[in-house]
């Protein structure tokens, strides 16, 4: 992710004030006037979050596996006053899909009879199962059908990812799915928000942005 972010800020131009090895060694007043974009570990955000939260002007994060400590850092870069915005999964489609999932479920919801149930398919290299974006359109459906909705994680050769969502009925059942085809959906996406931090301050969800 990070050399697919490196790829589209040198293709626009941008400049580039800093990468993984030497971000903690940039001057402070260079770092107020940037934007980290953190596509790291669980482990390495929970290390390093206070740190971008005191030195950088705004930070963008795709990095998953830190829900349990959510309101922590919000309210840490709220202290701070430093903007964040985070997202499960940058691409554009997919925060389309939440929004459809979001629709779906609160209709099914009403009418009862459906069991929801999500797929979700990565490259062998990603190292949480199940994804943040599949965690994330869990408790999208639970929000409205309750329970716990099943998720299966499947990790094979360098599939990029795919998410469905179903709902099984007892007459019929509706299926809805998002292919990535690479990385730079993700990118791209991660760009778009490192840019509206210009236009916007505070704590926010790439989803209630968009």
């Amino acid at each position: 992710m990070g050399h697919c972010i490196e790829k589209i800020l040198r293709e626009r131009n941008v400049e580039i004030l800093a990468t993984a090895e030497d971000i903690k060694t940039e001057t402070p007043a260079n770092a107020k006037e940037a934007v980290c974009i953190d596509f790291t570990t669980p482990d390495a955000f929970r290390n390093n979050y206070r740190f971008l939260a005191e030195h950088y002007g705004a930070v963008v994060v795709g990095t998953t596996g830190w829900n349990d400590i959510c309101q922590d850092v919000c309210d840490y870069f709220r202290k701070c006053g430093t903007t964040m915005i985070y997202a499960s999964n940058f691409s554009v489609g997919v925060n389309v899909l939440y929004a459809a999932v979001n629709l779906l479920s609160e209709r099914l919801a009403k009418t009862g009879g459906y069991m929801p149930y999500i797929i979700e398919m990565h490259h062998i290299h990603k190292l949480d199962a199940p994804s943040g974006t599949a965690k994330s359109l869990a408790s999208i459906v639970e929000s409205h059908i309750g329970g716990q909705t099943q998720i299966q994680s499947v990790r094979a050769g360098e599939i990029p990812g795919i998410h469905t969502v179903g709902f099984e009925g007892l007459n019929d059942r509706i299926t809805i799915s998002h292919e990535a085809f690479s990385r730079a959906g993700l990118a791209e996406g991660a760009v778009y928000a490192a840019f509206l931090t210009e236009k916007v301050t505070g704590v926010h969800e790439f989803s209630d942005l968009l």
